[in-house]
């Protein structure tokens, strides 16, 4: 049974209280809060995605998933922290050196926050293998990073398979989160190769009944 991350990126801000309650209220595992600086990616919505983590966590004691495409993650963490997010994840492009990830990585361990790394479509998954110990989940881009409503990438499902065996030899407990283009299809194909999270955004948020849609994910 797979855990659902319910993207928020492509919510109306006008709307997105009650985008908000209702998805809350589907029962979801976590909020998945985008954040780009307009620079790792072309889209800048930093301030928006800080006011939308700040409106659920007035609303809901649901679970934020902060998911960081910005060149420098450091300068975002405390924001999110002090707001109490319960993961940040990172990407592992965005920083210099594996002494830097290992570097943020202690610092969220400091502040009890569950630290992701993710790899975009078009990085091995084997350059990674030797930080997952200081690491709670890897977040597989299966689209490139920037954009909702994108096609599925099926190779990256090999990743996925990779991760979960490797976890599994080295006794490591890793969440492994898959995130771009999710329905149940692609959803079902993520958790046969090894995902215990999906992140899905337009196949719930735009579906007749949130709770039907999470629940199709969730039962894959």
């Amino acid at each position: 049974m797979a855990e659902v991350s319910v993207s928020v990126l492509d919510v109306e801000e006008e709307n997105a209280i009650n985008v908000f309650y209702n998805i809350e209220t589907a029962k979801i595992d976590y909020f998945h809060i985008d954040v780009m600086d307009g620079e790792f990616v072309k889209k800048d919505n930093v301030l928006q995605m800080r006011d939308y983590a700040l409106k659920i966590t007035s609303v809901s004691m649901t679970p934020i998933d902060v998911h960081l495409m910005v060149n420098n993650p450091k300068e975002h963490l405390d924001y999110f922290i002090d707001l109490g997010v319960n993961r940040i994840t990172f990407h592992y492009e965005a920083c210099s050196n594996k002494d830097e990830i290992i570097s943020i990585a202690k610092y969220l361990n400091e502040n009890r926050v569950r630290v992701g790394i993710a790899v975009n479509p078009d990085t091995k998954i084997e350059e990674i293998l030797d930080i997952l110990p200081y690491v709670h989940m890897v977040l597989v881009m299966s689209v490139v990073p920037g954009k909702g409503g994108q096609k599925f990438i099926p190779e990256t499902l090999d990743k996925v398979e990779i991760l979960r065996k490797y976890c599994e030899e080295n006794d490591l407990d890793m969440d492994i989160e898959v995130d771009g283009g999710i329905n149940d299809e692609t959803g079902k194909e993520a958790v046969e190769a090894g995902a215990n999270i999906l992140v899905s955004g337009n196949y719930v948020l735009n579906a007749d009944d949130y709770k039907e849609a999470i629940n199709n994910l969730k039962n894959l």
